[in-house]
């Protein structure tokens, strides 16, 4: 049986931070067990370019970088011009982000070949205009579009695409051994993600009061970049909360790994930005019901598809407090089930699993 040759085109791509290119990496990396030879175009984002260049040495899979230029056309003609070029050694082309969507549409003109898109979300929650245009125009020109979630696909539901698949996020199993799931006071919550408005870490802090009602010695950790930390560090302070919130930053995968087997609810209260940055699906959800940690999240998101709702988790209203507590109350009086619930649920994500749909869509 011979080996598939795949392109994959990224937006983002590790060592620097973001959802899309952990996905892509991932993709990339599990495709191997099925017989693919993957080659990754993606942009080096940092100046020197010696992360990038140490991450890219250490891959089973090959990585094109394209230097971000300051004049940005000719980071956008060269990223097209080596896109056609590694397309004619391919038999299949994979993109995925907001870019690459566009690339993708521009590259049929030059090929006939099998070309999947996968949408994440924010790149389609536009509003209707010249970038919405292309974007559909683009999308429209690829055979298949994998979906991250059933919310993601809704987005896209009346722009008459060929082939749209959900295959949801995977995730890799954490090597610590899970919590044992039994609850014991003080409360515990965590949120694991950029601190911005879409991952709405504020919803929580606007909804201790109620908490603090019910369990006043109650602590939130928010774990990740803190990009708009001083917003919700605000509005901790006019709250009176503040001494219940605590900013760790962005910390190693070990210290990720202690901080969530230490608490007792993970919680991801996000909500869409007016500028259309949306939650597609929620990784982190599974990494913490992987470790035995029941999960709190927003519905009318990509959430809906992360959290198995009265068994891994609990799915809110992300503005209501009085649901938040109900929520939290629910998951306590049952902890044991919804810590085993969130374990057995999370190992439907694993990349094993995922890797599997992805191989079986890309060939060719």
């Amino acid at each position: 049986m011979h080996s598939t040759k795949l392109l994959l085109i990224t937006s983002e791509f590790p060592p620097q931070p973001g959802g899309i290119g952990n996905h892509a990496h991932h993709v990339a990396q599990s495709l191997g067990a099925h017989r693919f030879v993957v080659t990754v175009l993606a942009d080096q984002r940092s100046e020197s370019g010696e992360d990038e260049a140490q991450f890219d040495a250490n891959q089973e899979y090959t990585v094109k970088r394209v230097k971000r230029r300051t004049f940005l056309l000719f980071t956008y003609l060269k990223r097209m011009y080596l896109a056609i070029q590694l397309t004619k050694k391919q038999d299949v082309l994979l993109v995925s982000g907001k870019f690459s969507l566009w690339i993708a549409g521009l590259v049929r003109f030059f090929t006939s070949k099998k070309i999947v898109a996968v949408i994440h979300g924010s790149e389609v929650a536009i509003p209707p205009s010249l970038k919405q245009s292309f974007t559909k125009w683009c999308l429209r020109r690829c055979d298949t579009v994998i979906s991250i979630s059933s919310f993601t696909a809704s987005l896209v539901s009346n722009w008459n695409l060929k082939d749209i698949i959900i295959v949801p996020n995977g995730f890799s199993i954490p090597k610590s051994k899970p919590r044992e799931p039994d609850f014991t006071e003080p409360l515990q919550l965590i949120t694991v993600g950029n601190v911005t408005q879409r991952k709405g870490q504020h919803n929580i802090v606007q909804a201790l009061p109620a908490l603090l009602a019910r369990f006043p010695k109650l602590q939130y950790h928010i774990v990740g970049i803190p990009t708009e930390k001083e917003r919700v560090q605000e509005l901790a302070l006019q709250l009176g909360v503040q001494d219940h919130v605590i900013f760790h930053g962005k910390v190693s995968e070990e210290e990720k790994i202690n901080m969530l087997k230490q608490a007792n609810v993970f919680v991801m209260l996000s909500e869409t930005t007016p500028e259309g940055d949306v939650e597609g699906f929620g990784i982190a959800i599974l990494e913490a019901n992987a470790l035995g940690l029941p999960a709190i999240g927003a519905l009318g998101c990509g959430i809906e598809d992360a959290i198995s709702d009265k068994n891994s988790g609990v799915l809110i209203d992300p503005k209501s407090p009085e649901q938040m507590v109900a929520a939290v109350t629910e998951i306590l009086d049952n902890y044991h089930h919804y810590g085993q619930a969130a374990k057995k649920w999370s190992q439907r994500f694993t990349w094993d699993k995922i890797s599997k749909q992805y191989a079986k869509i890309l060939m060719p």
